[in-house]
C-alpha cells in the first residue's frame, strides 16, 4: 500500500509542471548510452507519448554515432573526428544519410508509434525545412588544417512543416541531416540541430540528453542551475571544458534566441526527461539566461 501512496505523491507533484508546460512545444536532443541500451530506449519512447498525451507537444533530435561508426566498419571504411565532428567525404554521407535518416530515425518513429503515439520521421530535405552551410576547414589539435567534407553548419530552419505536424497531433522525429543551397545532404551535429529547432519552434524547453550527471561548477558538483554569466566564467576558468563547452554554448545560443531555459541531464537513468521536467527537485542543470 506504501507503494501505491507514493506513486500517487508523484502524480500529485508533476501536476503543477503538467498544467505549466501545458500546451508547450518542448525540444528533446536525444542521444548517448539513452539510445543504445534497449530498456531505455523502449522507456524514452513511452515517456514521449506519455508527454504527449498530458498535453505537451515534445520534439525528438536524435542522434547516431555509435550506430554509424558500427556501420563504416562493416564496410571497411574508416572515418575520423576533428573537434568532435566526423570528417565526411562523399562515401561517408551516404552511410550517415542511410543509417540517421533511415535505420536510426525509423526505430525512434516505430518504438513511439508502438507506444500508442502518432510520430512522423524527418530530416532537413523533407520540404528543404532544414538549411546548412558547409564548413570548409577545421582544424586539429595538431593545428593542421583539413577539409571536413560534406560536414554543415545550419543557417536556417523553416518551422512550417514541423508545426503543422504538431498541429496535426504527431510527434516530429528529426535526424540531423541538412541541406545546402543546391539540395545536397550535409552532416551536421544533432545538439546544434536541436538548439536551431527550439529556436524556430520558439520551444518553452530545450533538453539535452547526455552521459554525464550534469554539468560541474567550480566545487566539482552537479550544478542544478547555471545563469549565462555563470557558464561563462567556468569555461573561462576552465571548469567547463572538452567537449560539453560547445553543448552549454548551443544551450545558451538557443536561450539567447528565445528558448525559455536549457537543461542538460543524464540519460542514462530511467525516465531522465520526466524526473528533470516534473519533479521539484530535478536531476541534471537547468540554464537560464
Amino acid at each position: 500500500m506504501e507503494d501505491y501512496v507514493a506513486k500517487a505523491a508523484v502524480l500529485h507533484e508533476a501536476l503543477p509542471y503538467i498544467r505549466k508546460f501545458h500546451g508547450e512545444i518542448l525540444v528533446i536532443k536525444y542521444g548517448g548510452h539513452a539510445m543504445v541500451d534497449e530498456a531505455l530506449r523502449d522507456r524514452f519512447a513511452r515517456d514521449i507519448v506519455l508527454m504527449k498525451y498530458v498535453g505537451l507537444h515534445p520534439i525528438v533530435v536524435h542522434g547516431g554515432g555509435p550506430q554509424i561508426d558500427e556501420k563504416l566498419k562493416s564496410l571497411g571504411v574508416e572515418s575520423e573526428r576533428v573537434d568532435g565532428l566526423r570528417v565526411t567525404d562523399e562515401r561517408t554521407m551516404e552511410v550517415v544519410e542511410m543509417v540517421l535518416g533511415g535505420t536510426v530515425n525509423q526505430e525512434i518513429v516505430s518504438l513511439i508509434c508502438g507506444h500508442g503515439g502518432r510520430a512522423v520521421g524527418l530530416t532537413g530535405k523533407d520540404d528543404g525545412f532544414m538549411r546548412a552551410e558547409r564548413v570548409t576547414h577545421m582544424s586539429t589539435q595538431s593545428g593542421k588544417t583539413v577539409d571536413p567534407g560534406r560536414v554543415g553548419r545550419v543557417h536556417n530552419v523553416n518551422p512550417d512543416v514541423i508545426l503543422q505536424l504538431i498541429e496535426s497531433g504527431f510527434i516530429p522525429v528529426i535526424a540531423p541531416v541538412a541541406v545546402d543551397r543546391d539540395g545536397k545532404a550535409l552532416n551536421v551535429n544533432g545538439d546544434t540541430v536541436a538548439g536551431a529547432v527550439a529556436e524556430a519552434v520558439k520551444a518553452r524547453k530545450l533538453v539535452l540528453m547526455t552521459d554525464i550527471e550534469g554539468v560541474k561548477d567550480a566545487t566539482g558538483e552537479v550544478a542544478s542551475s547555471l545563469s549565462a554569466k555563470q557558464i561563462k566564467h567556468l569555461i573561462q576558468s576552465g571548469t567547463i571544458a572538452g567537449g560539453m563547452i560547445p553543448k552549454v554554448q548551443c544551450a545558451l545560443h538557443a536561450i539567447q534566441g528565445g528558448v525559455g531555459k536549457a537543461h542538460i541531464i543524464d540519460g542514462r537513468l530511467r525516465h531522465a526527461v520526466l524526473l528533470e521536467l516534473f519533479t521539484d527537485q530535478g536531476i541534471g542543470t537547468e540554464l537560464t539566461a
